[in-house]
């Protein structure tokens, strides 16, 4: 499984971007993917994640933390293959190395990073205030 993260940036705090996983060599509804984000000097932390075809949890199968709910959205473009992470009203405690991860399984919240094989490259998010 290769994914491919990509769509961050500089933005101004309330400005909005959109993250993108594409997956390659395999469709990514077959897997639950997660957003992760790590800001220097913390633990890398779970953000999102939309769960897949293995996906067998009761309830909703997608999942926010609470810092971003209401805010970020996760969505799959199935016929691009991809997952997208859109990102509103953005925080300068936003600001963080993001990356997208995907597990063939249910992983729980609040998402340990543990539960996800495969992972794809960062892409920076600044949000300046």
């Amino acid at each position: 499984v290769q994914l491919q993260t990509s769509g961050g940036g500089l933005v101004q705090a309330g400005g909005s971007l959109r993250l993108s996983c594409a997956g390659s060599r395999v469709r990514l509804e077959y897997y639950t993917i997660g957003w992760f984000r790590q800001a220097p000097g913390k633990e890398r932390e779970g953000v999102s994640y939309i769960g897949g075809s293995g996906f067998s949890a009761s309830g909703s199968n997608t999942y926010y933390a609470d810092s971003v709910k209401g805010r970020f959205t996760i969505s799959r473009d199935i016929a691009k293959n991809t997952v997208i992470l859109q990102m509103n009203g953005l925080k300068p405690e936003d600001t963080a190395v993001y990356y997208c991860a995907a597990s063939p399984g249910t992983p729980s919240p609040p998402m340990s990073p543990d539960e996800f094989d495969y992972w794809g490259q960062g892409t920076l998010v600044t949000v300046s205030s």
